[in-house]
């Protein structure tokens, strides 16, 4: 049984048509055949993303998304993604895209993640971006 569950606002963010976007990404799950029982997506600021990753993950950076996956590995996914909507800001003005565009990106991003693509070797990099673009074809019907 798939469920998603949406949507918790440390601040605020701008996110319509959040029941097609939930589609899309259970779609995402079938596609990439991995077992869907639950995800949370919160959305918080940098200063909240990187205390996070300084606790969990001994990072000092910011970063746009950090992923927990808290299911064992052949089990269906229980995870958080939780997703800095100021890194989402700056980065969607450096790479001279739209935030929205940029946010559905990373949640595209951290889904992938939870299927199993990486992201550290330049191979890895084009499969993942491969896949972003498809699932944003997808949503947004491009």
């Amino acid at each position: 049984m798939q469920k998603v569950r949406f949507f918790f606002n440390e601040v605020q963010v701008s996110l319509n048509h959040r029941t097609e976007l939930k589609g899309t990404i259970e779609r995402l799950f079938k596609k990439e055949k991995k077992a869907l029982k639950s995800l949370n997506v919160i959305f918080c600021t940098d200063e909240h993303l990187l205390n996070i990753n300084n606790e969990f993950l001994s990072h000092n950076y910011y970063t746009d998304i950090v992923t927990f996956y808290y299911s064992a590995p052949k089990e269906a996914v229980e995870a958080e993604l939780y997703i800095s909507v100021d890194r989402i800001a700056a980065n969607a003005k450096a790479l001279n895209v739209s935030t929205k565009n940029e946010l559905h990106r990373v949640i595209f991003h951290g889904c992938l993640h939870l299927c199993g693509y990486g992201d550290k070797s330049s191979q890895q990099i084009m499969k993942m971006r491969e896949r972003e673009d498809y699932y944003l074809r997808l949503y947004f019907g491009k």
